[in-house]
């Protein structure tokens, strides 16, 4: 198992994952709960760990995680500084070198009917970042139009690997490819997904002219970047609310192209929602990406245009 990941634990998980045999790429998630055997998510299925490090379907079987191990191992992702990441921590998630995300769950602190940090960690979701460069290649020609950058809309279940190929779209836009030259991209990471910033510096590779608004709100980032950072393309992930939906269009309506996902399966469901539903009504974008596929996510990729009809598919 990969180093970057096996210094976010204390020494005894450490010591039980550095036994197990498993592929990197296909590793997604460990999942640590007190009281419960760890569980690791591999290729899409989830398995229990043993003491000697192999894998069993049989919950019996796995290692039962402690809550002072959950602690210890908090300690090691907070570098034993938990106010230093207080607001990541009240969000409910810390963002760790290698651009591993950590979920994080608890006695939640409320104050002024907000959360505003995490006493009494029991559970931690370590979601391991996969960085797929080049998997936007086959895609990233259908996205131009007379060398202008289309908006478009990428679609796929949970899980389906819309962020995984709007990460490459993003890299292949902003240092440009065999299409055209790079164009300016702003990135808009609520979430802190796309770029996954460790203390301001993105740990993903999203291009030399892309510039990067970490953990603000996606409507409140459409508009600081417009107004600050001149994009040519302004890339956001999982548009929905309403307030999404007015900033995608005050950008549209400055001449950007917009590079989005949403949670769907397929252009009409997406019609259907009440936020999101209008912008596709009002034919914002051009291009569609819909993604499908179970045992690889985004394995099979239809494009469509504005209408709905499909261009091509992979």
């Amino acid at each position: 198992m990969r180093q970057d990941i096996l210094t976010l634990f204390c020494g005894e998980i450490r010591s039980i994952l550095e036994k197990a045999e498993i592929d990197d790429k296909q590793l997604q998630e460990i999942r640590l709960r007190a009281s419960r055997p760890l569980i690791l998510k591999v290729a899409n299925e989830e398995w229990f760990l043993k003491s000697d490090g192999s894998l069993s379907s049989e919950e019996r079987e796995g290692v039962c995680v402690t809550a002072g191990q959950i602690r210890d191992s908090f300690a090691v992702i907070s570098r034993h500084s938990y106010y230093a990441f207080a607001d990541e921590i009240s969000r409910g998630y810390l963002t760790v070198p290698g651009g591993h995300r950590v979920g994080i769950c608890g006695k939640a602190i409320r104050e002024d009917e907000e959360c505003r940090g995490m006493r009494y960690v029991s559970f931690l979701n370590v979601r391991v970042a996969h960085e797929v460069r080049g998997c936007g290649e086959r895609v990233v020609g259908n996205l131009y139009e007379n060398r202008r950058v289309l908006s478009t809309l990428i679609i796929s279940p949970p899980g389906g690997g819309k962020t995984t190929l709007m990460r490459d779209l993003i890299r292949l836009l902003s240092d440009g490819n065999s299409y055209r030259e790079g164009v300016n991209v702003s990135v808009v990471d609520e979430r802190s997904e796309l770029a996954a910033c460790y203390h301001g510096i993105p740990q993903h590779d999203l291009g030399c002219r892309s510039d990067v608004l970490d953990g603000c709100g996606k409507s409140e980032g459409i508009r600081m970047m417009i107004r600050s950072m001149g994009p040519q393309v302004i890339a956001v992930d999982e548009i929905g609310g309403v307030d999404d939906v007015q900033a995608v269009e005050d950008a549209a309506c400055c001449g950007c192209a917009v590079l989005a996902t949403a949670h769907g399966e397929s252009i009409d469901e997406i019609r259907r929602k009440s936020g999101l539903g209008k912008l596709v009504r009002e034919g914002l974008f051009d291009r569609y990406l819909i993604l499908s596929g179970t045992k690889h996510p985004g394995e099979r990729i239809r494009c469509l245009d504005r209408e709905g009809r499909e261009l091509c598919r992979w």
